[in-house]
């Protein structure tokens, strides 16, 4: 039987969003919110527990590409007490979250400040200079440290875009390295500046060069050739 509703009434009783409890995650939206709610007021823990694992299995289908993943049944069981403010009482396979271990801010990851007086070679040539301090003097420190000189005057030219003298590579080896690299004396030449210009001028072009896509050649209708023959 059908009964008329008073316009009165139906304006009356609709609810808006502002008039509505906070969503602790909005992404399952209003209705699974309400049905934690009704599972939290079950007075029977059996009832209880089987409206947990339904609404268990509704947020499962809510996000069926999720399946797959490890510990996708934690995750949701984790989300449904969060979700219920921490009230709702049922029998869980995995361990209740509290609300303190939520609220726990991890620890504050502290993060390496270097601040290099020239940063223009960056952490790598110091690094590699700690390395080369630490070796003992030889034929394979000795190439080491032509390798770095060689790579300090690239990151240079990279900078500057300029001409640079071997003295003031081996000046800044010499301080960066502590003392303990001296090269102020050295008869060794490094690479040419123009010959290093070039390259980094070719790394910075293959790096803005645009990906031409390729086109794929036709192939001919055979069938059309056989068709247009004459009997």
């Amino acid at each position: 039987m059908y009964i008329k509703e008073n316009p009165h009434d139906i304006v009356h009783h609709l609810e808006y969003n502002a008039e509505r409890p906070h969503l602790i995650i909005p992404e399952y939206g209003r209705h699974l919110q309400k049905l934690i709610d009704q599972a939290t007021e079950i007075e029977d823990r059996v009832e209880r527990n089987k409206a947990a694992k339904y609404i268990i299995s509704v947020m499962g289908s809510l996000n069926p590409h999720l399946r797959d993943v490890p510990d996708f049944q934690h995750k949701l069981w984790d989300q449904i007490f969060i979700m219920s403010d921490f009230k709702l009482d049922v029998d869980s396979p995995y361990p209740v979250p509290s609300r303190e271990l939520l609220q726990q801010k991890p620890e504050r990851l502290d993060y390496p400040q270097n601040f290099p007086k020239y940063r223009f070679y960056g952490n790598n040539i110091k690094y590699m200079i700690d390395v080369a301090n630490k070796w003992e003097d030889g034929e394979l420190k000795s190439a080491l440290v032509i390798v770095i000189a060689n790579h300090m005057k690239k990151s240079y030219l990279s900078w500057n875009k300029d001409t640079v003298k071997d003295d003031v590579i081996f000046e800044h080896l010499y301080e960066l390295s502590g003392g303990k690299i001296n090269m102020k004396a050295s008869s060794e030449e490094l690479l040419n500046s123009t010959e290093l210009m070039r390259t980094n001028k070719k790394l910075s072009n293959k790096s803005q060069m645009p990906i031409k896509p390729k086109i794929m050649a036709k192939k001919p209708n055979n069938q059309n050739k056989n068709n247009n023959r004459k009997p």
